[in-house]
């Protein structure tokens, strides 16, 4: 039998994700529930033919250079700003993400966080558990939905799932995206189409729903904010750096942004060398105007373990010497051999649980 081909996980995964790859492949987690230390990562890699990633990790040329034996890193995950995928394709490594598991999870919580801002609920709680509630008091007027205009930066997977959920409310739904939906699609969601300035001027409610990209970096900064409608209410459940979050922060003390929730962060965009380091203080101090949560747009159990297992069968489909159904680059029509093969022949055997895509 021919040596297992080592495989390295960044992050925790589910143990049936290990499983999987065991089968076929030396794997090597990460038990801990933290980020390794790209040191680490690398160290972890010397001799590994593939690689599962996740939102915290970054990948650059240097780092292909030293772990040369790559030939697949797997994202378990949509979005792959922190990850120069024209590197990989240039050595030879297949890129691949999981493009439809967490578009329905992240509408959701952009549901959550707008009911949340708009009605007062984080404010409520500490209230409550203040200790200091003695019954109803006229305190605490939030905006409801109903007869108001949401308007959804950016009509992808996110951006249609969340249309989904707000069919049940009484409110208008606008969107602008480059690329119209299909007239028959709008109408089934009840969208109409806008131009970007226009959707700023007329939502009460402003739903970013966009990748981060040169084009979106700091899409939202003093400029279109002051577009915004007086008092409106901006939630960012895709990207923190599609907003200037310091701009934010002077639109909301001017009182002219009336709140802002968020599920991500500038901080986090490893890909951006001038990103910030913290989350702005102006923003974390004011706990009025603003709800945030920890990134947890897809942290949905049984949602983060179909993710996972996705990327695990990407990464077996080309330690077998095929295609991965997931992949967003084409290395074998840049040169590179097109037959690679890391895993015995006994794995193409019919009947054998995980095979062809995982």
């Amino acid at each position: 039998m021919p040596e297992k081909p080592r495989v390295v996980i960044t992050h925790w995964v589910h143990p049936e994700v290990i499983r999987l790859l065991a089968e076929e492949c030396e794997v090597i987690p990460n038990d801990s529930r933290e980020t390794l230390p790209r040191e680490e990562i690398l160290q972890r890699c010397q001799g590994a033919q593939g690689l599962m990633v996740f939102m915290p990790d970054s990948l650059d040329e240097s780092f292909l250079e030293t772990c040369s034996d790559l030939r697949i890193v797997a994202a378990a995950l949509k979005g792959y700003d922190n990850f120069d995928v024209a590197a990989c394709t240039r050595r030879g490594v297949w890129f691949t993400i999981v493009p439809d598991l967490l578009s329905e999870p992240t509408a959701e919580l952009a549901l959550g966080l707008l009911l949340g801002l708009s009605r007062n609920i984080l404010a409520g709680d500490s209230l409550i558990r203040s200790g200091e509630f003695a019954g109803w008091r006229p305190q605490l007027y939030g905006s409801g939905l109903t007869g108001k205009t949401l308007g959804i930066v950016g009509m992808g997977g996110v951006g249609q799932a969340l249309s989904q959920r707000l069919l049940g409310f009484d409110l208008k739904v606008v969107y602008c995206d480059p690329r119209p939906l299909p007239k028959d699609e709008e109408k089934a969601l009840k969208l109409t189409r806008l131009p970007f300035q226009e959707l700023l001027k007329g939502s009460d409610f402003l739903v970013l729903a966009i990748p981060l990209s040169p084009a979106t970096l700091h899409l939202i900064n003093a400029e279109t904010l002051k577009a915004m409608k007086p008092g409106s209410l901006l939630i960012n459940p895709g990207r923190g750096s599609v907003v200037d979050e310091l701009a934010i922060a002077n639109a909301l003390a001017q009182g002219h942004l009336q709140g802002y929730a968020a599920d991500v962060f500038e901080m986090e965009d490893w890909a951006r060398p001038d990103r910030p380091q913290e989350i702005p203080r102006a923003l974390l101090k004011n706990t009025g105007q603003t709800l945030f949560t920890p990134h947890l747009g897809s942290a949905v159990d049984e949602v983060r373990r179909d993710i996972a297992l996705e990327a695990a069968g990407n990464l077996l489909q080309v330690l077998r010497g095929g295609k991965p159904r997931g992949a967003i680059n084409r290395p074998d029509e840049a040169g590179f051999p097109r037959n690679m093969v890391y895993i015995s022949e006994k794995a193409w055997a019919p009947g054998k649980a995980g095979r062809e895509g995982g």
